[in-house]
């Protein structure tokens, strides 16, 4: 038996944790930390809930806790606004990649995403990052980022100071890791990803006298990048290393292209932009022309929804036909002269107007 004094503390300390967790909130709240310490033994009561509420709307959407359920974890306060935060949701057509990605990431820990760009492949990382409650690490590979970036350095004279880079930073602390463009990904930055994907499961800082970094329990990889081609311009064929760690490819493609035109994006143009259907729906004809011109190679640039959408929100706004495409969908396309006009010739036959006519419908 406790001493009285002894109990009453206990009994103090348990109360007035419980009473301040539910003072503020079930959700959203930090840790929450009381101690009481004696000659008998050494209490500590520690309540923690998740960081951020979710978007009860998102996961009434999507199946992925069976996959991937976000009260099993939790990350460090520091990675909370790493978290994506009113990610909309994606349209598909009953292919469920958000699901197929979560099952991906949960039994095979990565995949891969293929298709043209403006397909909304970093959407759907994004959305999955907010749905599992996963940090989002996020690389562009077509950029000239150095393996020190990437993986860390020492700065400064002397071995005091290490960097992490954020691979690094992935590795220790999990969360998910986004290459994007990753066929345009260095070779020397492949070769370091190696042995954390396959089953060595750890990367070795060789600049950090060989330090080796397991993997994080809770650290997944996605790449995506635009089908290899002659068309696609900078694109090579990914490393074969690489591609045999990837266990699920996924391929993406525009929701409207060439003669099919998608309802659900005709819908989604006329709510975003606020725009009649019949004006939403030939700016969708539009950017579905566009799209197979781009995908044949005849253009350097496919619209995305989010292109259409900008269109229009210039015609709501009393823009021309004419004026509205100019100041977006043209000039988003090229800066060359020839190729805005191929884009204009495009629009002009779908809305059936001459260039010196200039009220659209």
């Amino acid at each position: 038996m406790y001493q009285n004094n002894t109990y009453t503390e206990l009994r103090d300390v348990l109360f007035n944790t419980i009473l301040l967790s539910n003072h503020r909130g079930i959700l959203g709240q930090k840790l929450s930390i009381s101690k009481l310490q004696t000659d008998s033994f050494n209490l500590s009561v520690k309540i923690s809930k998740l960081s951020n509420i979710q978007n009860t709307k998102l996961t009434k959407l999507y199946d992925t806790k069976r996959y991937i359920d976000p009260s099993m974890f939790s990350f460090g306060s520091e990675y909370e606004d790493m978290i994506p935060n009113g990610t909309p949701p994606f349209l598909d057509s009953g292919e469920k990649y958000v699901e197929r990605i979560t099952r991906a990431l949960s039994y095979f820990k990565q995949c891969a995403l293929i298709g043209p760009s403006g397909t909304g492949k970093t959407h759907i990382v994004y959305l999955v990052s907010e749905l599992c409650r996963l940090p989002l690490w996020e690389i562009n590979c077509g950029l000239q980022t150095s393996v020190f970036d990437l993986f860390g350095r020492y700065i400064g004279l002397g071995k005091e100071n290490w960097i992490d880079g954020l691979i690094t930073n992935w590795c220790r602390h999990g969360g998910i890791l986004y290459l994007d463009e990753a066929n345009m990904m260095k070779q020397d930055i492949a070769t370091k990803l190696n042995p954390i994907l396959d089953a060595r499961g750890h990367m070795v800082l060789t600049e950090k006298d060989n330090e080796m970094i397991h993997r994080h329990r809770h650290a997944y990889l996605i790449i995506s990048m635009n089908p290899f081609s002659a068309e696609f311009a900078g694109t090579k064929p990914i490393n074969a290393a690489m591609r045999r760690r990837m266990s699920v490819w996924l391929n993406f493609d525009y929701m409207s292209s060439g003669k099919n035109v998608d309802k659900k994006e005709i819908q989604l143009v006329t709510d975003k932009a606020g725009i009649h259907w019949e004006i939403a729906e030939k700016i969708v004809e539009v950017g579905a022309k566009l799209r197979e011109e781009y995908k044949t190679g005849d253009l350097p640039y496919g619209p995305s929804i989010g292109d259409l959408v900008n269109w229009g929100m210039l015609i709501a706004d009393g823009a021309s036909i004419e004026d509205s495409s100019n100041e977006t969908i043209v000039s988003m396309t090229s800066d060359d002269l020839e190729v805005q006009d191929e884009v204009k010739s495009v629009i002009q036959k779908v809305f059936r107007y001459k260039s010196d006519e200039r009220n659209g419908i």
